[in-house]
């Protein structure tokens, strides 16, 4: 007998959620729901109780606004179904989701020749999948395309099974049976400093700043306690990123760079996330225990702040670019309760004038690379096109009243006080300056990272500008 005609006769019957695509389309449904409307998180056990994963994956479904087209499909995948249709097979997307996400997916793709999917009444995973394709195709009458710990049922039942990205569970029986493995890339290093944005910490270097101004660098207790407070914040600060990360997946795909992010791209899934997120905020607050009790109290405020944050204010017209100042300047008043210095008025205010001038750079920055047309807003965000121009007025002017402050502290009697050479601070005030100047122009120009705090951390020229600010200041303190 022809061995192609045998295979034409042999259908593939292909999953979905971590193999056609590299998500979870339940979680990614819960996701874009709670971002819509937190209080939905209520109704979930009632769906549960009521109906079961059936009833959740319905309700979910019905709900949540798919954007089918962006979701992150796996190309190896997607290779196979195209080289074994030019085979003649019959190609069968069998899937746990509910139908109608399930079709507008296999309607989408043009790929599939039927659908067996999740209806009104059960939940076709596991047995209840192996069931339906043995009764349909017969014991080993098909082949399937799976992932995961659900799947060992329908790939024991088929003829061949394949696993892509497999989990524990899918891994070993691949390996005890000798299948294919399509895709099994393990979790990096550098998956995880993608995840909890290692490179983000350096702006909870802030923490350090009080300790600094107050000229207690020698004493090692107080510059012990800087050091753990800067750990707790920059742990805290990462398990706030996953969780924005989670509900900003779908927003992430449609930008140029941020699609790239572990969870917009699937590389990490959703679960492992949330698990991360909950070690993360361990040891932040277990770290913060360390430290007076002001501290945890300010850790807890920088928290409900950034949720308040994902949840609705950064979609809120200047609210957002607010409250990142006000988030910024927490880190200051954190780093200030863990040393236990007193942080006056005028820190304060520079530090509300100056990081909201690079807030509002972010904005401009996106809205640059946009290009939007008039009367279009950023996804996700409350800005058009034509606020390129205000906001870009406003973002100097913040960064100029952060100079003007600095330049009345400078001159204030609190500095004389504390000085034998005050004058030499005075060129301060130009330097900061230079710094919001030049991140503008470079905004202007295109050229600035999107994330400027970053970007005064990590260029040259804003370094030399600090190590000679540092080196004025230290001339003024002990000449």
């Amino acid at each position: 007998m022809d061995v192609r005609t045998d295979i034409k006769a042999i259908p593939l019957a292909i999953d979905l959620d971590g193999t056609l695509v590299s998500t979870d389309l339940l979680w990614e449904g819960l996701f874009r729901l709670l971002r819509s409307n937190p209080f939905i998180l209520f109704l979930v056990p009632f769906w549960i109780a009521s109906g079961g994963p059936a009833r959740l994956k319905h309700e979910v479904a019905r709900r949540a606004d798919w954007d089918v087209p962006t979701l992150p499909y796996r190309d190896d995948v997607l290779r196979l179904i195209r080289a074994e249709r030019r085979k003649g097979r019959t190609i069968v997307l069998a899937t746990g989701t509910p139908r109608p996400v399930a079709q507008a997916i296999a309607d989408h793709l043009g790929l599939f020749d039927e659908v067996i999917a999740t209806e009104d009444q059960g939940n076709m995973t596991s047995r209840n999948k192996a069931a339906k394709l043995v009764g349909r195709y017969g014991e080993a009458g098909f082949d399937y395309v799976g992932n995961s710990r659900a799947d060992l049922p329908v790939l024991s039942a088929a003829r061949q099974g394949i696993v892509v990205q497999p989990d524990a569970a899918a891994r070993r029986w691949a390996m005890r049976n000798n299948a294919t493995r399509l895709v099994d890339e393990p979790i990096s290093w550098r998956d995880i400093r993608k995840m909890v944005r290692l490179h983000q910490w350096l702006k909870n270097l802030l923490v350090v700043v009080p300790l600094m101004l107050a000229h207690e660098y020698g004493d090692w207790a107080m510059v012990g306690q800087a050091i753990v407070a800067f750990f707790s914040f920059s742990l805290a600060a990462s398990a706030i990123y996953i969780v924005n990360d989670c509900f900003d997946m779908a927003l992430d795909r449609a930008h140029p760079t941020k699609q790239k992010r572990p969870f917009a791209s699937g590389r990490l899934s959703i679960p492992f996330g949330l698990m991360s997120t909950v070690v993360l905020l361990t040891a932040a607050f277990g770290l913060s225990l360390m430290l007076p009790l002001a501290f945890t109290g300010v850790l807890a405020v920088y928290l409900l702040a950034t949720t308040a944050y994902s949840f609705a204010l950064k979609r809120m017209l200047l609210i957002d670019v607010f409250t990142l100042a006000a988030l910024y300047t927490l880190r200051i008043i954190g780093g200030a309760a863990a040393t236990q210095v007193n942080v006056s008025f005028w820190l304060l205010g520079f530090s509300i004038f100056f990081f909201l001038s690079l807030a509002l750079v972010k904005r401009f920055v996106e809205l640059n690379d946009r290009g939007l047309e008039i009367g279009r807003k950023i996804e996700g965000r409350a800005y058009r096109g034509e606020d390129k121009a205000i906001i870009a007025m406003s973002g100097v002017s913040a960064g100029f009243g952060a100079a003007m402050v600095l330049a009345l502290y400078i001159q204030s009697d609190s500095i004389a006080s504390q000085y034998s050479l005050p004058w030499l601070l005075w060129p301060l005030a130009p330097a900061i300056l230079f710094i919001c100047m030049r991140i503008w122009i470079l905004a202007y120009r295109g050229e600035m990272h999107d994330d400027p705090i970053v970007f005064i951390m990590s260029d040259w020229r804003s370094q030399a500008v600090g190590a000679i600010g540092a080196l004025l200041v230290v001339g003024a303190l002990v000449l």
